[in-house]
């Protein structure tokens, strides 16, 4: 007997029994589905971190004065405009914004509530590409006139004018009446670790001074060309910073690979979580393969002694069960995969927007199909050997 009459009886053995095959094979499906669904929802949560960064501003790069509090701090340590503007001639800078950021409280409609006064400056929008829902940002006129305007996030106009239309209202912070003249908000969530919080109150740098009497500069953004320089702009900004201020003065230069960072970590977690999940449907499948392939072996055993009984080798027989195995798991991983596939494609087409994409990788299908076949010929291998060990006069004998 040749391979094609062996492969031919297998597939035989299997349509004689089309719902018992299907049924053995759920436990592959599910599995090849998951690893195929694993690698698709590791990628586009990467996709979807990086174009959440991009949005915010993915060639960003900050810095800021580290604080000690256990000791004093001389006022050499601190950023100034020259700094700013210093940073503005590193190679592959294309813009830079200072900001200084001070607790303030509020008073509107005869009610106080504590906000964050942040003075920024020309360049910062451009930077950091705040939202603007309502009103307009601050422009050059406002800048130079030091005039007394604000804009404030949609949360805090809630609290302080509910419903109405903030544009054009007034509140008052310190000694000073500020008029609203804008509301915004960030382009994408940054976990908190931005300078841009719920109560924040963006007003023009210049009339910070009246509040702090100085013109430092908590916090510099610098925006790179493009986000591969983003690691050389970090590092030249930080060699600037010291080469301007006392040896002593300690920086923090940070980017947004830290909410980066976040996100891989949780990525990894969901794709362990998935790979686990994977692991035990088809370890299951695999075992549901041996036991109904055991049975079948046990059912078949008059028809296994009728083969060898008119010169079927022991290798054609184990070959046919082994077959057996590999179409269940193969027909099973096929399907599987095709349906972690349709997933994906189903979801982007009715819930993601059409700029995020749903990448499937080529090489988590090629992995969910060997790794399928493989549990279905290594499980099946035991009742393939019991099969192609029976002796033919006793097989002939059962009943």
């Amino acid at each position: 007997m040749d391979i094609r009459e062996t492969v031919t009886v297998a597939i035989d053995a299997l349509r004689a029994n089309k719902l018992r095959a299907m049924l053995t094979s759920l436990g592959v499906i599910i599995g090849s589905a998951s690893i195929v669904l694993v690698v698709t929802v590791a990628l586009t949560s990467k996709r979807f971190v990086l174009s959440r960064i991009e949005s915010i501003g993915s060639n960003l790069v900050w810095v800021e004065l580290v604080q000690r509090p256990d000791k004093p701090q001389p006022l050499s340590y601190e950023m100034t405009l020259d700094d700013m503007e210093a940073a503005k001639s590193i190679p592959h800078v294309i813009q830079a914004a200072g900001t200084r950021e001070l607790p303030m409280t509020v008073i509107a409609g005869g009610a106080e509530r504590p906000v964050s006064m942040l003075g920024v400056t020309d360049g910062y929008q451009a930077i950091r590409r705040v939202l603007i829902l309502r009103g307009r940002y601050l422009d050059s006129v406002d800048m130079e006139m030091r005039s007394k305007v604000c804009l404030i996030t949609p949360q805090l106009s809630e609290r302080i004018f509910g419903q109405d239309n903030p544009i054009g209202k007034t509140v008052r912070m310190g000694e000073l009446t500020f008029t609203v003249i804008g509301v915004f908000r960030e382009r994408a969530e940054t976990l908190d670790l931005s300078d841009l919080h719920e109560n924040s109150v963006i007003v023009p740098f210049t009339v910070m001074r009246f509040f702090t009497g100085q013109e430092f500069v908590r916090l510099l953004d610098v925006q790179a060309d493009n986000a591969e320089d983003v690691p050389l702009v970090q590092r030249q900004l930080g060699l600037l910073l010291r080469s301007r201020h006392p040896a002593e003065a300690e920086y923090k230069v940070q980017t947004l690979n830290a909410i980066l960072g976040i996100a891989k970590q949780i990525s990894l977690a969901l794709t362990i979580v998935l790979i686990v999940i994977a692991a035990i449907a088809l370890l299951i499948s695999g075992i549901g393969i041996m036991n109904i392939m055991l049975v079948t072996v046990t059912e078949r055993t008059r028809e296994i002694g009728i083969r060898k009984a008119i010169g079927a080798a022991r290798r054609e027989v184990m070959y046919q069960f082994l077959i057996e195995s590999f179409v269940i798991s193969g027909g099973g991983a096929v399907i599987g995969i095709l349906i972690g596939i349709a997933i994906p494609v189903a979801i982007q087409m009715l819930f993601l927007p059409a700029n995020l994409r749903v990448p499937v990788s080529g090489l988590s299908v090629i992995i969910a199909f060997v790794v399928s076949c493989s549990t279905g010929l290594f499980f099946g291998y035991l009742p393939a050997n019991q099969a192609a060990s029976l002796q033919p006069v006793e097989s002939l004998r059962y009943e």
